[in-house]
This record gives C-alpha cells, sequence and structure tokens, in this order.
C-alpha cells in the first residue's frame, strides 16, 4: 500500500500591542478649551519622537519581523503607528534621527498597515470625561484622512476590518475590556502565518497582559509601553492550529508594571 505520511510543521506567531505616544492635553490642559475634537487629543512633539524611537528599538531587539500593524482610529494613535511604521520601514536615515521627518528614504513593502475599530479607546467615562465626550456619541472619524497620514504605499486598503465600526459609547469597563481581548486574539487568527503590532490604548495594552495572563493586575503602563505575545502554530494536512498565547513580557520592562 501506498504510503500516507503526512508531514507537520510549527512555528511561532508574534503579536506586540502597544500604547499610543504623549497626549497633547496631558501637557497643556488649555488645549482642550479651544480643540475642535477635545476628545481625540494628538501627541506632542515628544510623543511623536518617542513612537519613532520605540520603531527603531523594535527593529534592533525583537527577534523577528512585524508584518502588519493595526490601529485605533484615534489620532494620537495614528500618529504613534505613523512614526512606529516609518522606522520600520527605513532604508536611510540621519544618524541622529528624531521622527519620520529624518527618514531620507524607505520601503513601504516592509509593512502594511490599517486601520481597525476594535483597538479604540474604551468609550465611557472612565476614559473619556462626559464633558468632553461628543454630545451625540458619535466620535466623527474621518477614516480616509487618517489613513492618508501613515507613509506612502503602506495602507492596506483592501482589508476589511473586524470592527466596521465603532463601539458604542457608554460601554461598560468589563464590555470593553472583552472587547480587546477578543480584537487582539481575532487580528491573531486572521493573519496566522504573520507577526503584528496593534497599536491602541492604556487598557488594551493592560488586558494584552491580563487577559492571557491569570490573575494578574496591571498597574501602569507608560507611553509607548508595550506587551510582547507569542503562541505555537502548528500546520498539519493543510490545516492551521493555534496554542494559547504566552505573555513574555516581564513587569517593570518595556513601560509596562503588573503584579500576580
Amino acid at each position: 500500500m501506498a504510503s500516507t505520511e503526512t508531514e507537520t510543521t510549527t512555528f511561532y506567531q508574534n503579536v506586540v500591542v502597544m500604547r499610543h505616544g504623549d497626549r497633547k492635553d496631558n501637557f497643556d490642559p488649555t488645549w482642550i478649551k479651544t480643540a475642535e475634537r477635545p476628545w481625540d487629543p494628538p501627541l506632542v512633539d515628544n510623543g511623536m519622537a518617542r513612537a519613532f524611537r520605540t520603531g527603531r528599538t523594535f527593529r534592533t531587539i525583537l527577534p523577528f519581523q512585524i508584518h502588519r500593524v493595526f490601529v485605533s482610529p484615534f489620532i494620537r494613535c495614528v500618529q504613534t503607528a505613523s512614526e512606529v511604521v516609518a522606522a520600520l520601514c527605513a532604508v536611510d536615515v540621519e544618524a541622529n534621527a528624531k521622527s519620520s521627518t529624518d527618514v531620507i528614504k524607505f520601503d513601504p513593502s516592509k509593512v502594511k498597515v490599517s486601520i481597525e475599530c476594535g483597538l479604540c479607546e474604551m468609550l465611557n467615562k472612565e476614559a473619556i470625561r462626559v464633558d468632553v465626550a461628543p454630545k451625540d456619541g458619535n466620535f466623527g472619524f474621518d477614516i480616509p484622512l487618517l489613513e492618508n497620514m501613515f507613509p506612502i504605499g503602506t495602507l492596506d486598503p483592501s482589508l476589511e476590518r473586524v470592527y466596521g465600526k465603532m463601539p458604542q459609547w457608554e460601554e461598560t469597563v468589563d464590555e470593553s475590556r472583552s472587547r480587546y481581548k477578543q480584537i487582539i486574539k481575532a487580528l491573531a487568527d486572521k493573519y496566522p502565518s504573520e507577526n503584528l503590532l496593534l497599536v491602541t490604548h492604556g487598557e488594551g495594552v493592560g488586558v494584552s497582559i491580563s487577559g492571557f495572563l491569570e490573575h494578574t493586575t496591571v498597574v501602569e503602563v507608560e507611553y509607548c509601553g508595550y506587551a510582547e505575545l507569542k503562541r505555537i502554530m502548528t500546520c498539519k494536512n493543510g490545516s492551521t492550529t493555534a496554542g494559547n498565547f504566552l505573555v513574555l513580557t516581564k513587569s517593570g520592562r518595556s513601560g509596562i508594571t503588573y503584579f500576580d
């Protein structure tokens, strides 16, 4: 009889979950008084620089290539992702480069980036003050305008989002935490052969730790703090099976503090 041997292969999928950089309203209390969109503060210059440095750090210390970047539609996350992606795609940069403006040449084929509404801020008064939030609950994100902020050629226009629209205003904290855990797994499942970077908010990064490491409480996520997750993938007979996520980030490292 003919042999029916099948080949089994394994590899690791890596997911990095990162908080945005330094937001303007925390450094300029007067900004909010005249802001057209007070619920959507941009980064300060130091936040842009921190994001770019973090992108360069990823290139130096991560033992794998990031293939795709998914981003919350809040402008502070889009700006953060734009700087990180520029650093990841840079081919030629100024010796003392501090931001994407110092990138002389970059290769947009290295990374593809997309906006994902499921990575947005917690839409409740714990994260956004009631007097700041839009009265009608419509956060009014201009997605095409935000997409134009990414380095040229890096946007994946064909991608279908997991969350086609924003979550409802006044979701509970537990609902938002469940959303973060669900979107991390959904994006990883959608691209099982690729390593991902998710640019989100502090609570989202916290859930990437507490949601996959039992009995853990995250107490601080610094600006541009990030968590590293990985899981083993097994391919057999044309199908792929995913293992459970392992949390690689230790407390006190990469801008995250937690305890169990």
